[in-house]
């Protein structure tokens, strides 16, 4: 039974969903079989799609120095039914601000704490115009990650 590797991500501009596009391919050309790589809206992910995923990555632009709306969202909405049923689960998580973004990921790593996931890649933070340096940086994210679970690492 092939492993399921959930993006999350959110974007208003374009930006973000670009980096999420990176990693959604390459993940898919690696994890070949043996991944299953599933991409939803943080709308449209529930607490059962996170509780059935053996690792994922979370996505979201900088919004006034924290994650966006729609990834709290998403956190309110899976917190307490994860609490328990995803301990330990791999994550990485990718930034896109335009002037800064160490308030977003601040915010996304004090929900995970709580929800006791293991952060198993350096978060990818883009400042800035978006350049094709961190769209292969993104890809590399996702790559990683699903080969990784597929080789049982994380």
């Amino acid at each position: 039974m092939a492993k399921q590797l959930l993006i999350v991500s959110h974007s208003r501009s374009g930006n973000t969903a670009r980096l999420a596009e990176a990693v959604v391919g390459a993940a898919g050309e690696v994890g070949g079989t043996g991944v299953e790589v599933r991409a939803l809206s943080p709308f449209e992910a529930e607490a059962d799609d996170v509780a059935s995923a053996q690792g994922i990555v979370l996505g979201t632009p900088a919004n006034f120095g924290y994650m966006s709306g729609a990834l709290k969202d998403f956190f309110e909405r899976i917190y307490h039914p994860c609490l328990d049923r995803t301990v330990g689960l791999p994550y990485c998580l990718f930034v896109k601000g335009d002037t800064d973004a160490d308030g977003a990921v601040t915010s996304v790593q004090r929900i995970v704490a709580g929800l006791r996931w293991h952060q198993v890649l350096a978060p990818l933070v883009v400042v800035g115009p978006l350049t094709e340096d961190d769209l292969a940086r993104a890809a590399e994210m996702g790559a990683t990650m699903a080969a990784g679970l597929e080789a049982d690492i994380f």
